[in-house]
């Protein structure tokens, strides 16, 4: 266990309780093990690793994650994913909306992330930014044309604080920066994923308004937008990844 590639090649069975070859080529990640049971259940596959830190699922090419929530899981999945050099990797993560137009169940498409997280710095300078696989994004721009669902882009604040709904400072400085939405893993999977060399994007579904006090997520109103739009999230993703596999497009970038 001398070498990155020793270390991760033990610890992604570790966490996942999969084999190593038994991984899909494209990798889908999610915050929530719901979008896991429900990809089993669409496609009749059984769930692995539900005694692990990361459950998943897989049919055919695509692999499903639920790698937790945070920076810190958010850059332990994507080194861990370097064991096997996935061709795509989306993430389907969940956002708050920092605009007044921007409502819940909308799609934010990042074309990148702010790094207000501090994980990404153990791994490039401050200066780097944070950015998806453009190629990746562009398949997710079409999978949500195809159903003709509309979507928002731009930038996507990622923070290590999770309270801070009652902080008027901090609101304000979110205000100045112009971030779109805000939550808690983008930048570090742009970053690390960058690191690693291996090609990623993402789809934010917009869950709350915390900007305002009316708007800060509940559990009720968790539950009500998770029964509204998981399924319709997790499908575009899924479409998105398909669209990749069936026209053989490359999606790296130019130069890791």
């Amino acid at each position: 266990m001398k070498t990155k590639k020793d270390i991760v090649k033990d610890w992604i069975t570790r966490y996942s309780g999969k084999k190593i070859n038994s991984f899909g080529k494209f990798i889908l990640l999610t915050n929530f093990q719901k979008y896991v049971d429900e990809f089993a259940k669409i496609n009749n596959v059984n769930i692995d690793g539900l005694d692990k830190n990361m459950s998943s699922a897989t049919h055919e090419e695509i692999t499903i994650i639920n790698f937790g929530m945070g920076s810190p899981n958010a850059a332990t999945i994507m080194d861990l994913l370097s064991a096997i050099k996935p061709m795509a990797v989306l993430f389907l993560g969940k956002c708050g909306g920092l605009k007044k137009r921007i409502k819940i169940g909308d799609f934010i498409l990042p074309i990148g992330a702010i790094r207000g997280e501090g994980t990404s710095n153990d791994y490039f300078p401050i200066e780097v930014p944070a950015m998806p696989s453009f190629s990746l994004q562009r398949a997710i721009s079409s999978a949500l044309k195809y159903q003709k669902i509309d979507y928002w882009t731009g930038t996507v604040f990622t923070t290590n604080r999770r309270v801070w709904e009652f902080d008027s400072k901090f609101k304000n400085y979110l205000k100045k920066i112009r971030a779109y939405s805000i939550d808690m893993e983008t930048a570090t999977l742009f970053t690390v994923g960058f690191h690693n060399g291996i090609p990623i994007g993402a789809l934010l579904l917009v869950t709350d308004q915390p900007m305002i006090p009316e708007g800060v997520k509940t559990k009720i109103k968790d539950d009500k937008n998770s029964e509204l739009f998981d399924k319709k999230h997790l499908l575009v993703g899924i479409e998105s990844l398909q669209q990749i596999i069936n026209h053989k497009d490359t999606v790296r970038h130019l130069k890791f």
